[in-house]
């Protein structure tokens, strides 16, 4: 009897053995077949290498997507304080661990004392006091963490808090715009030195106000950035340019969350945040260029123009179409859920001529201001969770008012209403081009956002057109040359784009430019076959990192 339990037990190691060997090969195995860009637990994509891996060590800390998506924005308000900060909003798109996604909208809002009449003063105007929005960034932070966090709040902040109160040097894009840029005080003397000298690519810089603040909402929350003192000495700042922003606007502030829309996608579906976000824009064109069949990388010139020819209408439309994405809460979603219906992609797929482009009143144009700034982040963690979330101030160092006392530069968000609305009413968000998704399949989960004002959703069409049908890498994807269709329905092309094309495309009758450089910047995150693969855009010098 003994004898026989020798052998069982035996027998049982062996197998245990086998086992265990098996899973070690099965594992070995399939982390081979990844390529060495590539990632096996959770990677970070965001606009500069530091604070892709800022967000990367929060999540080797055992933190959730949401906790490295928090701290990558801290961190690329300083980093990129021309493009995000906590003067200005966000929307998240977060996928829990059980595949089920929601949306945190902290767009920042029309202010109490908004004229109802301001957009009679679109697009331009000396007095940016009157474009700030009341800042929802910190509120969005503050709910997605309460939701989905698992690291404590304050450390989220503390590597950003170090950086700003030691110093470090000028990243290339920050230093590029500070020499390009032309400031008012005091947020001149902010990137000067003790000279008076701007400062340039390599010298080091400080925010010791903003660390203050940073160090105040790790330590007490939230509503010490919406009460307080920092909030007292915001609005003195503010008030003292002559802005409309009060304690009251601050204290009564709300980040919402929703169900995030989900749109069939091929293979995938396509979760997208809900107005006034861009998403439904967005679907509106991938699902017009979805019934043009083209499966394949265009190669000949012929194949090319007509792509290009379709693509650029589409965008047409799309942008003649602006005017219903609108904060729900002000006007009914039924026009954005009509949109992205593919019944009417189909019907606006009939009214594209495929010889000829047509004028602005074919397309029932509704122009908007093409706002420039903008940083997006993207993540996927280990338990599988993912945030897709874009950050905003608007323009290029938003408003420029610059608060002394709290180191917060203030966003222009309202310049969004221009040319979208007849009236503002308090407390509106505003329309915006930003459209954090999220894409998932029986096999594959994509996390994708990107920046650039308007150019955001060419950006994001571009990259998925090229990703998902054309089968190219992320990479290539991310790095194919693009075309603008602005506000005005003029086709902008990024320099290396095939010039046969152009030249073909303007004899259709479209409206031709070129730029100098683009400013749309895609930064991505996708799972398959167990690897991950992380992309920031190499036009603003993007970096990920993973582990």
């Amino acid at each position: 009897m003994a004898r026989s339990k020798a052998k069982v037990y035996t027998c049982c190691l062996l197998l245990g053995g086998a086992l265990i060997a098996i899973i070690v090969i099965i594992a070995v195995t399939t982390r081979r077949s990844c390529s060495d860009d590539t990632f096996s637990k959770a990677a970070v994509a965001a606009d500069t290498r530091k604070c892709s891996e800022i967000g990367r060590d929060m999540l080797k800390l055992g933190g959730s997507a949401v906790d490295g998506a928090i701290a990558a924005l801290l961190c690329t308000g300083i980093m990129n304080p021309q493009s995000a900060g906590i003067g200005g909003g966000a929307i998240f798109t977060v996928m829990n661990t059980s595949g089920q996604v929601q949306i945190i909208n902290s767009r920042e809002t029309a202010p109490s004392k908004v004229d109802p009449d301001l957009v009679k003063s679109c697009p331009f105007s000396s007095d940016e006091t009157k474009w700030i929005g009341v800042p929802g960034e910190i509120r969005g932070l503050e709910l997605a963490h309460k939701r989905y966090g698992k690291l404590p709040w304050a450390t989220l902040f503390q590597p950003t808090i170090k950086l700003a109160r030691e110093g470090f040097p000028i990243p290339p894009v920050l230093g590029l715009t500070i020499s390009a840029f032309n400031f008012s005080l005091p947020l001149r003397k902010l990137y000067s030195d003790e000279n008076g000298n701007l400062l340039k690519t390599g010298d080091v810089i400080k925010y010791e106000k903003l660390a203050d603040t940073l160090e105040l909402i790790a330590n007490k929350g939230a509503d010490a950035f919406y009460s307080g003192r920092v909030a007292e000495d915001l609005v003195r700042d503010v008030q003292q340019k002559g802005g409309k922003l009060t304690l009251e606007d601050l204290a009564s502030y709300e980040a919402t969350e929703t169900d995030a829309w989900v749109v069939p996608m091929g293979e995938y579906q396509m979760y997208i945040p809900p107005p006034p976000s861009g998403g439904p824009l967005l679907t509106l064109v991938l699902n017009i260029m979805k019934e043009y069949q083209m499966r394949s990388t265009p190669l000949s010139v012929e194949e090319k123009v007509g792509f290009y020819h379709r693509y650029v209408e589409a965008f047409k439309f799309a942008n003649g179409l602006k005017r219903h994405i609108r904060d729900p809460r002000f006007q009914s979603e039924s026009m954005a859920k009509k949109i992205i219906a593919e019944s009417f992609a189909k019907h606006i797929g009939t009214l594209i001529s495929s010889n000829r482009t047509h004028d602005e009143q074919y397309y029932n144009l509704t122009t908007s201001l093409d706002s420039l700034g903008t940083t997006h982040v993207s993540v996927l963690a280990e338990d599988g969770s993912a945030v897709a979330a874009t950050s905003t101030i608007n323009r290029i160092f938003g408003s420029q008012v610059y608060s002394p006392s709290t180191g917060i530069l203030l966003n222009n968000e309202l310049w969004d209403f221009c040319k979208r609305v007849e009236n503002v009413f308090p407390g509106e968000r505003p329309p915006s081009s930003m459209a954090p998704v999220v894409l998932k399949s029986k096999s594959r989960t994509l996390v994708i956002g990107a920046s650039g004002g308007g150019m955001i959703t060419t950006g994001m069409a571009s990259t998925l057109i090229n990703h998902l049908w054309f089968g190219k890498s992320l990479k290539e994807a991310i790095d194919t040359p693009v075309v603008y269709v602005d506000s005005e329905n003029r086709l902008t092309f990024e320099p290396k784009f095939d010039k046969s094309v152009i030249e073909a495309l303007r004899e259709l009758g479209h409206k031709n430019q070129t730029a100098s450089r683009f400013y749309n910047v895609v930064n991505a995150v996708e799972k398959k076959s167990g690897c991950i693969c992380a992309e920031s855009d190499n036009r603003k010098q993007g970096e990920a990192a993973g582990y």
